[in-house]
Formats: structure tokens, C-alpha cells, sequence
């Protein structure tokens, strides 16, 4: 389980997201300049990256490691930028999480915060670690972190200095996630939301405080602890938060948290790891033991109505998909990469295997990048008419489960025991 974010104002940035083109989905109040990278997946939480400078190559020629820092423990979590700084996180010894924080154009510390704070997973999913997991997220002052142990940590950006923590399981007298905390935090203009406390929970982002707490779930080890991390839309009901719990895909009421819709969604062991993704009245998703499926959402005097518009055998495991016209492209539970129809739900193409577990996924214009688990760079033509890849590029040599980072006109790309800034030239 890898990694893997005021009403009126999230109303009209999902609104002009939705006008905007149907490709382009939720929307959170984090700044969106396109020289940073704010959040999980991007400012957007979509994996789309702006601009339209990415070549068609992928050699010395085309992109160029600036800098690397080479002393990094392990870290599920990907790295974010803000205009100034990239973060990453870090698990120490079995027994400290550690934030650091470095000047995006020298490589150079700026700040590191740590804590104690580290937990053993179940052994059927101990294999690559039990390291951090949640990719945090930056807005203009803040860096929201959450830890394994159900915690999150609010520091000064500039400093690292702690502002506030909340400890989910002391608070609300819950168990431990059995995988920790996953959910990566999703920051508005005014508030926090995330997947922990064995629930959905909205914090005042400025003091910690908690607003409300939704869709609290039995605590047992196949169906506690959410994989996936929430996204804001606007979709029949309105502007609203989408959550994808191991058991359950729902619509959350912004304001009080109240289920506006909510649908089964059937995975192996509760693995719905996707983040869910919107498209036109509906969303997509995808679990490990389970099919792919758009569920459509219909907006009546009772209330918002959620059907299966169809479903396919098509199986997503840890990558979230990116989307490209009406067409979603995912890595497969079987190790390859798909294309799907989201307006029917067929398979357009699979590839080949590629020998891979992972993929993070980011799309600009028509190009994919993935960047695999083994530390394969690729960059992949986004067509409905086949699988192309157009360059590909070994960047490290450790293994790296963190999700691919394209900043403006950098890259920052996180392994097991590095961070490492490319930029195109």
C-alpha cells in the first residue's frame, strides 16, 4: 500500500476546473503556479503537470541531474515543491520520521524537523518496509505532514518549526491504522481533510482544530485504515469532498461531512488504493481484487442517486491513473499499462509486461511520464491507438516507490536513499 488533497470558493475553482476541459478535475485552493508541486499528485491531485515543454527524449540532451542528495532514509512519500523549497520525508532507525527540507535550485538543507514515530506493518505487507507513507502537502506558509502513527504535524515551511499536532488516535480513542497513516493530507484555503482517525476528518488549518469527522469505520485490520486520500470535485450535489475508503467510494458534504452518496467498491484485503478520479458526472475507479468502474451520479429532490454506468475486468492496484480527453491510463495489477474509454468502459490497449510493480503517473499535453518502482524513467505517448513509448531513462538505481514529482521545469524524483532534481532544458 503505496503511495498512497469557505464552500463557495472550492465551488468555483472545481467549476472553472470542469469548463475548463473534462480532463481537468478536482481542485484544491493550494497555489496553483506551475513551478510547484504542492501537493499528492500535483496541485490538482490529478498528476497533470502545466506547460507544454516536455521532449520527446528523455537523454542527457533533453533532461539534466542537477543535484542529488545521497543520505536519505526510506520514504513511500513523494516530494513536494513550493517556489522556494522541495520537502521530503523520511523513516530513521525504525524509530524517528524526519522532514527535511532543501533549496530547489542548489540541493542545499535548509531545515529538518523530526519525531518519534515509527510502527511495524503486518508481515503480509512488511516486504518493502514499514516506512512513511503519506506524501504531505505546502501551501503559501504551512507543510501539513502526517506520520505513521496517526499524527499530523503542522510546520513553519521556512523553518520547520512545529505549529500544531494533532494525534488522531489519542483524540478520538482509536486504534492504530494497521498500516498507519497512508492518506495523504489534501489543504484549502482554510482547511486540512484526511483519511485517519479510523475516519474522514476536516481540520481548521491554522490551529489544528477539528471541524468534523465522517465515515468512521469498525476498526478491524481488513477494513480500517484508508490507502487512498480524498479529492475535491464538483459533481451532482455540488463542490464536495470524494473519499475512497478500503470498503467504500463516497461523496462527503463539505461543510458537516454528512455522505451525500456512497457505493461498495469491492478490492482483495480492502486494497483500494486509488485515489478516485472525477470524470464528466461521475467518477472512475479502480481495486486489486476487483474491477474497474465508473459510477455515475444523479442529482434529484431525494438526494444524489450513485449507479454503476459500467465496469471492467481491468484491475488498478497501487498507481493512480492520469486521464487524457475522455481516455484514463493505468498500471495494472498484472504489471502492465492500460488505456480505457471512460465514456464505455473499454479496453483501448494493454501493453506488454514490463517487469515493473509500479508506476507513479504524470501527464502534460499528450505525454505521459512514469517513473517504476525499479527506477525506470519512461515517457509514453497519451493515444487511444497503442501503447508507444517514446524514450526511457534509468534515474536511480534503488528502488523507489515515491510518486514522481514534475515541478515547473524541474523533476524530483525520491528513492529509497535519495532525493534527485533534474530540469529540462
Amino acid at each position: 500500500m503505496h503511495p498512497i488533497h469557505p464552500v463557495q470558493s472550492l465551488a468555483a475553482l472545481a467549476v472553472a476546473a470542469c469548463l475548463a476541459a473534462p480532463s481537468a478535475h478536482a481542485q484544491s485552493d493550494a497555489p496553483t503556479v506551475d513551478a510547484t508541486w504542492p501537493n499528492w499528485r500535483g496541485p490538482a491531485r490529478d498528476g497533470s503537470a502545466a506547460g507544454s515543454f516536455w521532449a520527446d527524449d528523455l537523454d542527457d540532451d533533453a533532461l539534466t541531474e542537477t543535484w542529488r542528495v545521497d543520505d536519505l532514509g526510506p520514504s513511500y512519500s513523494g516530494p513536494i515543491a513550493d517556489a522556494e523549497r522541495v520537502y521530503t520525508t523520511e523513516t530513521v532507525d525504525d524509530s524517528r520520521e524526519v522532514v527535511r527540507a532543501f533549496e530547489r535550485a542548489s540541493g542545499d538543507e535548509l531545515w529538518r524537523t523530526e519525531w518519534e514515530g515509527a510502527m511495524e506493518v503486518p508481515f503480509f505487507a512488511s516486504r518493502n518496509g514499514s516506512w512513511i507513507r503519506s506524501t504531505p502537502a505546502v501551501d503559501e506558509e504551512a507543510l501539513y505532514v502526517a506520520g505513521m502513527r496517526d499524527v499530523l504535524e503542522c510546520l513553519d515551511a521556512s523553518t520547520g518549526d512545529v505549529r500544531w499536532s494533532v494525534n488522531f488516535a489519542e483524540r478520538f480513542d482509536s486504534e492504530l491504522p494497521p498500516f498507519g497513516c497512508v492518506s495523504s493530507p489534501l489543504v484549502t484555503d482554510a482547511h486540512v481533510y484526511i483519511q485517519a482517525g479510523a475516519g474522514c476528518v476536516k481540520l481548521d488549518k491554522r490551529t489544528g482544530d477539528i471541524v468534523w469527522r465522517a465515515m468512521v469505520d469498525a476498526g478491524d485490520i481488513m477494513s480500517s485504515g484508508a490507502f487512498s486520500s480524498p479529492i475535491l470535485a464538483e459533481l451532482p450535489g455540488g463542490a464536495q469532498l470524494v473519499v475512497q475508503s478500503r470498503t467504500t467510494l463516497a461523496g462527503l458534504n463539505l461543510a458537516d461531512g454528512a455522505v451525500l452518496w456512497s457505493t461498495d467498491v469491492k478490492a482483495f484485503r480492502g486494497t483500494n488504493v486509488l485515489t478516485p478520479t472525477p470524470y464528466g458526472s461521475g467518477v472512475f475507479t479502480s481495486a486489486y481484487g476487483g474491477r474497474a468502474q465508473h459510477i455515475e451520479l444523479e442529482s434529484s429532490a431525494t438526494g444524489v442517486q450513485a449507479t454503476r454506468a459500467w465496469d471492467s475486468p481491468m484491475q488498478g492496484y497501487m498507481s493512480s491513473p492520469v486521464v487524457v480527453g475522455s481516455y484514463a491510463y493505468i498500471f495494472l495489477r498484472s504489471n502492465r499499462f492500460g488505456c480505457i474509454d471512460l465514456e464505455t468502459g473499454e479496453e483501448q490497449w494493454t501493453s506488454p509486461p514490463t517487469g515493473d510493480s509500479y508506476w507513479s503517473l504524470a501527464v502534460q499535453g499528450n505525454r505521459i511520464l512514469s517513473l517504476s518502482d525499479t527506477g525506470m524513467l519512461r515517457l509514453v505517448r497519451a493515444t487511444p491507438e497503442q501503447f508507444e513509448v517514446l524514450a526511457e531513462r534509468q534515474v536511480t538505481e534503488r528502488e523507489s516507490w515515491a510518486h514522481i514529482a514534475p515541478a515547473g521545469r524541474q523533476l524530483f524524483v525520491r528513492s529509497q536513499g535519495a532525493l534527485v532534481a533534474l530540469a529540462w532544458k
